[in-house]
């Protein structure tokens, strides 16, 4: 019982420690578009995430040479607050820099997105460290893979949530061909889902799916916990085949996320793709840095207890039940 005690007690430590890791996904990237309508005429439209950093406040930097035409209309697009409204800019756009201030208090980066009006498409990701582009006649396809396969390793490396769930397949598997399959099988499975998804072919609200998969992650620690007592199911029997129905899941939640700054309509499989590459290489990368730990422990020449064995499975456990409630808690 006291070993019980000291595992519980460590993964309430996890918890209650790390506030900014038990949020997950709430911070998603903001989007800045302007669009020339004539000469002198551009519209503008603001997309920020309601949710958001305490104190942080996003405001978009325009020309200065640009003055405003009417008053804005804003309106709650799902999770976010959009705005729109026109400026006029002497001889357009090209040659002047847009930016956003606040980023760096933000925790999420920007997505600029201007159209020209001799066709020509730009896409830029704007930072905390890079704040504000300079338009020109240049970015094109090379601009939407770097921009969004960014925006896909960006998310993945700061969605707990999936990193958690890959971290327990990692557990559950262990070592050789058997990880390699379960992961790709999860890889085939999200990607198909977040295609589908983002071409709005499959059309799933965002809240329950953000709680089912909370709900998987806590599944998957049940496994590790029953693995650990030398009980064989049929995850452990055929992870890859579960694996692959959790990734359909985890799927529809990154799609969450990348609607939220959209795709650009003349570069739809292009951006598609480089979302999911970067996605992939976040992924791998945090594999990889996981097998290294579990190497690096593994030399220690310390006796660790049985009990630090269900560390990783009761921790996992508590912060999918309480990404679980608090979701259902939104939802309600």
């Amino acid at each position: 019982m006291r070993g019980v005690r000291l595992v519980v007690l460590a993964g309430l430590a996890v918890l209650l420690g790390g506030p900014r890791f038990a949020r997950a996904h709430q911070f998603a990237p903001a989007l800045l578009q302007l669009e020339e309508v004539s000469a002198d005429q551009i519209e503008v439209s603001w997309k920020q995430p309601i949710l958001r950093v305490q104190g942080s406040q996003l405001r978009p930097v325009l020309p200065i040479e640009c003055a405003g035409v009417g008053d804005p209309v804003v309106r709650q697009e799902g999770t976010g607050m959009r705005a729109t409204w026109r400026i006029r800019c002497p001889d357009g756009l090209a040659g002047k820099t847009v930016g956003v201030e606040g980023i760096a208090t933000s925790q999420a980066d920007v997505l600029l997105r201007v159209t020209l009006r001799d066709g020509r498409k730009l896409h830029h990701v704007l930072t905390a460290g890079a704040p504000g582009f300079e338009i020109r006649a240049t970015g094109g396809r090379s601009g939407v893979f770097r921009d969004y396969a960014r925006l896909g390793v960006q998310h993945i490396l700061t969605g707990w949530d999936h990193l958690l769930f890959v971290l327990g397949l990692v557990l559950l598997v262990g070592w050789g061909s058997s990880l390699l399959w379960t992961v790709t099988a999860f890889t085939l499975g999200h990607s198909v889902t977040l295609a589908l998804a983002s071409l709005g072919l499959v059309k799933v609200p965002q809240g329950p799916i953000e709680a089912a998969i909370a709900l998987s992650i806590y599944v998957l620690a049940v496994e590790l916990t029953r693995r650990r007592d030398g009980r064989r199911t049929v995850m452990q029997r055929a992870p890859w085949l579960v694996a692959g129905s959790f990734g359909l899941l985890h799927g529809l939640g990154f799609a969450g996320a990348l609607s939220e700054v959209g795709l650009p309509s003349a570069e739809i499989p292009l951006a598609l793709f480089s979302f999911n590459v970067g996605i992939e290489f976040g992924q791998l990368a945090f594999i990889a840095a996981v097998l290294l730990v579990i190497a690096a422990l593994r030399r220690l020449p310390i006796a660790w207890p049985r009990a630090a064995t269900a560390v990783p499975a009761y921790g996992i456990g508590i912060l999918a039940a309480y990404w679980f409630f608090e979701r259902i808690a939104g939802l309600l």
